[in-house]
């Protein structure tokens, strides 16, 4: 792995963004990243004047400048590929095939920008020139007029795809992976589209009623993947849930896997358009102890149809499995189908919105008409919602984009949250929905609330307050909705339809609103805590609705100095992050042991001094307690284990 630093100067949501950047180098690479441990050779991500990097290693440690708006994941992946050896893709020798230059429109002093290097100095890896790398220029890169290009592209087409600003092309990551000598992702252990025969290495449960069938898709009941484009492939798996007898079931296992990190991300497209009654239950079958793939846990039930994105940690050899059942077969009109799946061992978006029908509401929608999605939860508790203006905000001078804003909303958790909502991050991410999940340029942009922030034209009151101070009531949600922040450029018109953001004129956004130690903690090489701190884990193992409905308000941990329940006075995250001196890793969904076991975890890091003496150790001996509220019930946790220093 190639050792970094994250220095002290850069802002906290290019933290942020620099560790999601890593995680996608990760899933579409075999180049990892790794705190730096004294290593002759590191990057050091600082924040200096613009967006830069030296190109190649120079074995002394160098400089990553992540300036101001900098902070977008395709600028930190640009700028990391020049530290790892490669130059612009319009410097390739056999540029002038394919782009024009126009010299003339350049600024300045930035012509040296756009050199031409010879086949000594720049190696193209035997791959084709790419319009679509990360490394490439935009149209209008250092013009000096706004207007005229300062580089075109001798296929008109891909004027407007050069300099995107989605992620890492195809040809990036096999460029990257031939340079590096490897070809596999490190974090995705299965994909499977159901073209061939072999159906990936699934196989059929042995104790089951009924088999999944492997089908064709025809006209009205096509495949995910294919869309019925191809006369002879778009291949799914179905269930017929038509004939049999009610709770009759059928059973289809994934290959056996070794993982490597805890952390899960199960995605799939399916349809259940059978009888009301039928239902896709999720499984993972996991090492029973005596080296058997036989424990089974229960991950979800699924009622409906949509995209399942289902997280669960696990770190012995397991497999995963969709169970079919029949509801009613006298009334059912169809079965139920799975396509597109795809297990990676990363994070899982905590929210969804599918939109459908997206084609209908950009048509009968204006510019500043919105569509606003249903109120999520975050995994501290805060509701959010999105609103999605298909023709931009009218505010905006940008034409042709659609715009997004992310606004907080009531919920019946406000009296038990730390306010206002700072130092958080939001994450919205428009999911390209290419079967091929190492390919896809999913666009992703994030921010970072700022505790300070004020209202806009309300210099008294706080942007990330709560809802019912800072906003308005919705009748659409029954809650206050507070004021909204986001982006005017989000996507525009012409990339809508250039990768594979709508599929069955469905569109998906993922989003989050997380703490960035999140993100720290998802780092497997990451040291939680300090050489002079303490890792300490509290485990809460009991059951929640939130496992069987991922709808519901996630569950809330609390704090207090007492041991009983009768005085319970709840510490915000911030609180303990004073009291301990260091910051809290948030708490995460613990779906490990399963049954009655499964529960959530929480991390977090206190100074140790004298041997483990010091201030937080003395801190947790003083009778700091946690208790976990979910399902209207409150919990008390056994007391926190010290599991590191």
């Amino acid at each position: 792995p190639i050792p970094y630093i994250l220095a002290d100067s850069l802002d906290l949501n290019a933290k942020g963004v620099i560790l999601q950047a890593f995680e996608m180098f990760r899933l579409k690479t075999c180049v990892d990243f790794k705190p730096y441990e004294g290593e002759k050779t590191y990057l050091k991500f600082e924040k200096l004047d613009g967006c830069w990097s030296y190109v190649g290693d120079l074995q002394t440690g160098q400089t990553v400048s992540i300036g101001d708006r900098c902070d977008y994941k395709y600028l930190v992946q640009h700028e990391v590929l020049h530290a790892l050896g490669f130059y612009h893709e319009q410097s390739r020798t056999d540029r002038d095939d394919y782009v024009q230059i126009w010299w003339d429109q350049i600024i300045e002093g930035y012509a040296y920008a756009f050199d031409k290097h010879n086949d000594s100095y720049l190696l193209d890896l035997n791959t084709p020139y790419d319009y679509e790398s990360v490394l490439h220029y935009g149209p209008y890169s250092f013009n000096i007029n706004s207007n005229i290009s300062s580089i075109t592209t001798k296929i008109p087409k891909f004027n407007g795809i050069i300099g995107q600003r989605l992620d890492l092309s195809r040809i990036d990551s096999l460029e990257l992976n031939k340079l590096y000598g490897c070809s596999s992702s490190l974090t995705l252990l299965d994909q499977c589209t159901f073209e061939n025969i072999n159906i990936c290495g699934m196989v059929q449960g042995e104790q089951d009623d009924d088999d999944w069938g492997h089908t064709l898709g025809k006209p009205g009941n096509e495949d995910h993947t294919l869309l019925g484009h191809c006369k002879d492939g778009g291949y799914f798996m179905h269930l017929d849930t038509r004939t049999g007898n009610a709770s009759q079931s059928a059973l289809l296992e994934s290959r056996v896997f070794y993982p490597k990190r805890k952390e899960k991300c199960l995605q799939f497209f399916y349809k259940l358009n059978g009888s009301p009654q039928d239902k896709l239950v999720i499984w993972v079958k996991m090492d029973d102890g005596t080296g058997n793939v036989r424990k089974m846990i229960k991950l979800h039930t699924i009622k409906g149809e949509s995209f399942s994105n289902i997280a669960f940690n696990i770190q012995t050899k397991f497999r995963y499995a969709f169970q079919g059942i029949k509801g009613d077969p006298a009334s059912s009109g169809g079965g139920i189908t799975i396509d597109d799946i795809s297990l990676t061992e990363t994070k899982c978006p905590t929210s969804v919105w599918h939109i459908r029908n997206f084609s209908t509401a950009f048509n009968s929608t204006s510019r500043g008409d919105f569509i606003s999605s249903p109120v999520f939860y975050s995994s501290e508790g805060y509701g959010f919602e999105l609103r999605l203006y298909p023709h931009g905000r009218a505010t905006s001078s940008y034409v042709n984009y659609m715009g997004i804003t992310f606004h907080l909303c009531s919920s019946e958790n406000d009296g038990l949250l730390e306010w206002p909502a700072g130092n958080r991050q939001v994450i919205l991410t428009v999911l390209d929905q290419d079967p091929e999940v190492a390919q896809r340029m999913s666009l992703s942009l994030s921010f970072t609330t700022n505790p300070n922030q004020r209202v806009y034209e309300k210099n008294d009151t706080l942007q990330w307050d709560k809802p019912s101070i800072t906003g308005s009531f919705s009748s659409s949600c029954n809650c206050y909705v507070g004021p909204g922040a986001g982006w005017n450029s989000f996507l525009t018109h012409s990339e809508m339809h250039w990768k594979n953001f709508l599929k069955n004129d469905d569109l998906f956004i993922f989003a989050d609103f997380e703490g960035i130690n999140i993100y720290l903690s998802l780092d497997p090489h990451a040291h939680l805590c300090g050489s002079s701190s303490t890792l300490w884990e509290v485990m809460f193992e009991v059951s929640c609705d939130l496992l069987e409905d991922p709808t519901a308000p996630p569950p809330l941990i609390l704090f207090s100095h007492r041991s009983g329940l009768s005085d319970i006075k709840p510490f915000s995250w911030k609180t303990l992050e004073d009291i301990f001196s260091h910051p809290i890793l948030y708490g995460s969904p613990l779906v490990e042991h399963g049954g009655e076991e499964a529960g959530w975890r929480l991390r977090f890091c206190s100074p140790r001094v004298g041997g483990g003496k010091g201030r937080g150790a003395t801190k947790l001996r003083k009778g700091i307690s946690f208790h976990f509220y979910c399902s209207s019930e409150v919990h008390t946790a056994p007391k926190a284990k010290q599991i590191l220093g």
